[in-house]
């Protein structure tokens, strides 16, 4: 029997005034898998995000996560389907030490906030260890966040995206800011846990190394439309797709698509 999607996206629309930023898109995830949507600014990537995620409502389609349809819910009722999400600027809490960030996502996700924090410590520390070493960062758990690299800080933030083993992931623009060097680094690092763990990941990026290096499948949007889908190759070579976004002279390095089982 094959599984479910654990995403399935069906004729979604938002129109804001008079400019519909997103028309009649469909598309579905699996566990595992890593798929990525591109396009210009003002495509409607970030808007589509926004509707998976419960920030906006859509005007017309259906979302179901998990097998449930999000109609109505909140962005935090969406994150107890299994959800988790990585923004383009990373949002992390100072004043904490980098354990304790994570600490505080999990008592938020265990609805445990009212309690002391020295219990919810005492609670958490092993999980939030656990996370911290899957996102390669256990040597900074004492640390203060602000002190943090910003490559670090992105590890951090993912490590925090993971509490309560989400199925999904979404990523807004992972490596943002971040050097040349980092940006392969993160996104291969959240490309081994997605297998292991069999977590699908839907993420939008600009740096197309990163984009044809780890997805199994690229979206490309124009104009509030997907106009062609498939992997990595087939977009590469479009030319519906080097005309509105690759330009003519676009070539995938060697690595293009070895991310793909």
């Amino acid at each position: 029997m094959i599984a479910a999607p654990v995403l399935s996206v069906d004729s979604l629309a938002k129109r804001f005034g008079g400019v519909e930023a997103v028309s009649e898109v469909s598309f579905s995830l699996r566990a595992g898998e890593i798929l990525a949507l591109i396009g210009p600014n003002g495509a409607g990537k970030s808007t589509t995000f926004n509707l998976v995620n419960g920030q906006l409502a859509p005007d017309r389609g259906r979302v179901v996560i998990a097998g449930a349809d999000t109609a109505g819910l909140s962005p935090r009722a969406i994150f107890r389907l299994g959800v988790g999400r990585t923004f383009q600027i990373a949002s992390v809490f100072g004043s904490m030490t980098v354990r304790e960030n994570v600490e505080t996502v999990l008592l938020s996700h265990r609805r445990q906030l009212f309690s002391v924090w020295r219990g919810g410590r005492d609670a958490d520390g092993g999980d939030a260890d656990r996370l911290l070493a899957l996102a390669g960062i256990p040597a900074l758990a004492d640390a203060p966040a602000s002190s943090l690299a910003y490559g670090d800080v992105k590890r951090l933030e993912l490590a925090m995206a993971l509490v309560g083993e989400p199925k999904l992931l979404l990523m807004d623009e992972p490596t943002a800011g971040m050097a040349p060097e980092e940006r392969t680094s993160l996104m291969a690092l959240a490309a081994k846990i997605a297998r292991e763990r069999d977590i699908a990941i839907l993420f939008t990026e600009h740096d197309m190394d990163v984009v044809f290096r780890h997805a199994d499948r690229i979206m490309v949007m124009d104009r509030g439309r997907l106009i062609v889908e498939g992997p990595p190759e087939t977009i590469a070579a479009d030319p519906q797709v080097r005309a509105v976004y690759l330009g003519e002279g676009f070539s995938p390095g060697p690595e293009a698509g070895e991310g793909s089982p």
